[in-house]
């Protein structure tokens, strides 16, 4: 049969299909004349992607409406291309009868994406991915005494492109701090020395170059999984990159991760192994070619286990990509597949090298793995001296315990051929990869990230009852308490202290009702120290989409509830009082959120924020002049300056100033006028000062400002004195524990050098070492 170009002008041209697949094959075909190529295994990897999710039919179709039609298929056959093309492949359109319309679903987008796909993978292909080598590496903690205690002794290692180190050992051995001393998290309280080099070269991590996903799926559970990764691909892909663009990069994320069946899922219906899924797609949408895994397969089974760690390690492999995994307990299956493994205990190197050589190296020096045991659980139960078990040693024919067990083992190790070959190999990498990272293009700006942090936040609020959909409702029902107790309360001389009662009321308690949306604070504040970490944005533009998100919901909070109280107690009906007597309740609505985020920020456990929240408003309520008159509350302290700065005060004062303005009512006492005025009421009865009531509204106004300022301020202070409060911590735990057992270094003070990844520079710290 003739190809494309060559067909003859009486070939039938009636169906569009002809027209696509003439245009497909002369974009991608240059030279007809040249020898095909056999499929790479790229070529592979993405036609099963397709042929498994993409399957075309042609309901009825004839001979002369489609080109390239096998008269022995039958209907319902999928479409094949022809054989000079069979390593490309046809887009998603479902074709029908003549005279039908084409439809497109979500799985097009996925097919259109393929060839920007193939082309961002040959990109990487090119680059010659990442190593990683570590020599001599100490990590050393501070302890009570002055000393300090090593974390990680002495350890050296290396991964290079395309491959997966597992990082393995027992409880407390140092798995997450060797993994947070490559990707630079150590902690200000810890001092490192040792070379840690990339590509050969002491350098930062470009930006764009590695990402870090951590065991917990900190995610929020009421977005779909396309949502939550687009929303991310927006956030940290550049301007630069067209809408279009960030979105294929997400469906093709989310392809590469197997989770195209479940895009439209909202994430809190997925299983452990999918929302772990998700949490890596979020962090591969830069394409890092260092990828940081801190306990992958934590919480799932084996079967989740194993699909989460093939997938990584596929994608490792086709983009070269450097993946290190700390890892607990895997599986056989899940075993298998790392290339190399760093096994640990008690920060020593009990063994480096391929996972296909480890059991080797335990049965040389006595602790074969049984037939009907794991290679892994062999492995950490040997090593293990949290209950210091007696292992059975083959070589001597004896009992002897786990501590013993790790010093034949480590000393074994080290004076092994394979630790010296990893030295050589350390060297080797360093000699011959020494490539200067080149920095990707920066994540999104600054207005950028407001509209999709404002968008997600707003989407997420509108779809979790609990963050204000419940307190609607509570509201609605205790205003139409209020409206029925104080129903047309009137002007009578009794209706003073009835109207301050109604009005103190409804401030304190719609204000007071925020601590009921803590949990929710709470989640949004792991979210984003999840994402600050990662660089995924910065704390401006999360503050600012945070209030303009939760401002929409505080307003019908406000309106809502506060019409029905207003018009069932009776209060003014002039149009400026209603609208102020609204405004002045969103001040406070805006205001107390801003203060339960800035407890969120200290206090990270929900139970104790409530409990903080609800102690400051309460201490706020009695200083607001309702309960306490102003003059009657005690100096320095109550007065000056705590009812200053209660929000209560201006709030209160604002809506009795509102409401008594105006108003005659009949003075009951004995000797007095017949009518007293609202003026004298303010001034005598409740002992408020005479400036005007939108100075009270202003001042509120000012303090959401304020507060907003003060929670911006705790976050980036947050991230600077944090790890001197853990330092601190630490030092004040270590007093009470026996460091005798802990095997000390030298008795001398060292001057180790110390290189930090993240800003590139050296930092010179004297160690002290005692016995």
């Amino acid at each position: 049969m003739d190809s494309p170009n060559n067909l003859s002008r009486s070939t039938p041209l009636a169906h569009p299909t002809r027209t696509l697949l003439l245009k497909f094959n002369a974009k991608h075909i240059n030279d007809q004349s040249e020898t095909p190529t056999p499929p790479t295994d790229e070529d592979e990897i993405n036609t099963n992607i397709d042929q498994q999710h993409h399957n075309y039919y042609i309901p009825e179709l004839e001979a002369d409406d489609v080109p390239f039609y096998n008269s022995a298929s039958s209907t319902n056959t999928p479409l094949r291309s022809p054989p000079h093309v069979s390593c490309l492949q046809t887009p998603s359109i479902r074709l029908y009868g003549s005279g039908s319309k084409r439809s497109r679903s979500v799985k097009s987008e996925l097919t259109e994406s393929r060839f920007s796909r193939r082309e961002e993978r040959q990109d990487d292909s090119q680059a010659a991915g990442i190593y990683v080598t570590w020599s001599e590496l100490w990590v050393t903690v501070p302890v009570k005494n002055g000393g300090r205690r090593p974390i990680l002794q002495g350890l050296t290692g290396y991964v290079r492109p395309g491959e997966c180190l597992a990082i393995m050992g027992p409880s407390g051995c140092g798995k997450s701090t060797l993994l947070d001393t490559l990707a630079g998290r150590l902690a200000s309280n810890t001092t490192q020395s040792g070379d840690i080099l990339i590509n050969g070269r002491k350098q930062a991590l470009a930006f764009g170059a590695s990402a870090y996903v951590t065991q917990d799926n900190t995610l929020m559970t009421t977005l779909t999984v396309f949502e939550a990764i687009y929303f991310s691909a927006q956030l940290q892909l550049p301007d630069s990159m067209s809408k279009l663009a960030k979105r294929e990069r997400a469906i093709m994320t989310i392809t590469d991760m197997g989770l195209q069946d479940d895009m439209n899922t909202r994430i809190g219906g997925l299983t452990g192994g999918q929302k772990r899924r998700v949490s890596i797609c979020i962090e591969i949408l830069k394409h890092p070619q260092l990828l940081f895994l801190d306990e992958p397969t934590s919480g799932l089974d084996s079967a989740a286990s194993y699909h989460v760690m093939s997938r990584i390690i596929k994608l490792a492999q086709l983009d070269k990509r450097t993946v290190i995994a700390s890892i607990h307990q895997p599986s056989g299956e899940v075993f298998d597949l790392f290339h190399n493994l760093s096994l640990l205990s008690s920060g020593k190197q009990v063994y480096f090298g391929a996972t296909s050589r480890a059991n080797e190296f335990f049965a040389s020096n006595g602790f074969p793995c049984p037939s009907t045991r794991n290679l892994s659980d062999h492995f950490l139960r040997t090593i293990n001296i949290d209950f210091d078990v007696d292992v059975e040693h083959e070589l001597g024919g004896s009992i002897i315990s786990a501590t013993k067990a790790i010093e034949i083992l480590v000393n074994a190790y080290t004076s092994s051929e394979a630790h010296q070959q990893v030295i050589n190999k350390v060297s080797e990498i360093c000699e011959k990869n020494q490539v200067t990272l080149k920095e990707k293009e920066g994540q999104a700006g600054f207005i950028t990230q407001c509209q999709v942090l404002t968008k997600r936040s707003f989407i997420n609020m509108y779809r979790d009852p609990g963050y204000y959909w419940l307190r609607l409702v509570i509201y609605i029902a205790l205003c139409l308490c209020i409206g029925t107790i104080f129903h047309d309360v009137g002007h009578s001389y009794s209706s003073i202290q009835a109207i301050g009662s109604m009005l103190m009321f409804t401030a304190s308690f719609l204000t007071f009702m925020a601590i009921g949306g803590f949990p929710s604070f709470v989640e949004d504040m792991k979210i984003f120290i999840r994402e600050r970490l990662n660089g995924h944005y910065g704390v401006s533009a999360y503050v600012v989409g945070n209030t303009l998100s939760s401002a929409p919901y505080l307003l019908l909070i406000c309106i809502i509830p506060g019409s029905i109280a207003y018009f069932l107690v009776g209060l003014q009906k002039e149009f400026d009082r209603i609208v102020y007597f609204g405004m002045l309740l969103f001040a406070c609505m805006l205001l107390v959120e801003s203060l339960m985020m800035m407890v969120a920020s200290i206090v990270p456990d929900f139970l104790l924020g409530i409990i903080t929240g609800a102690g400051l408003q309460g201490m706020m309520m009695l200083n607001g002049g309702f309960f306490r008159l102003p003059d009657d509350l005690p100096d320095p302290v109550w007065k000056y300056p705590i009812s200053y700065i209660s929000f209560h005060k201006y709030a209160c004062e604002g809506l009795f100033k509102n409401e008594y303005l105006g108003l005659t009512f009949p003075n009951e006492k004995v000797g007095g006028p017949p009518t007293i005025t609202g003026e004298e009421i303010l001034k005598n009865y409740w002992e408020m000062e005479d400036y005007s009531k939108w100075v009270d509204l202003s001042v509120l106004l000012g303090m959401v400002v304020l507060y907003r300022l003060m929670f911006f301020g705790i976050i980036k202070a947050l991230e600077k004195f944090k790890p001197v409060v853990a330092a601190w911590i630490s030092s004040w735990r270590s007093e009470s524990e026996d460091n005798s057992a802990t095997p000390e270094v030298g008795s001398s003070v060292r001057r180790v050098r110390t290189f930090s990844l993240f800003d590139c520079s050296f930092h010179t710290v004297d160690v002290t070492f005692r016995e």
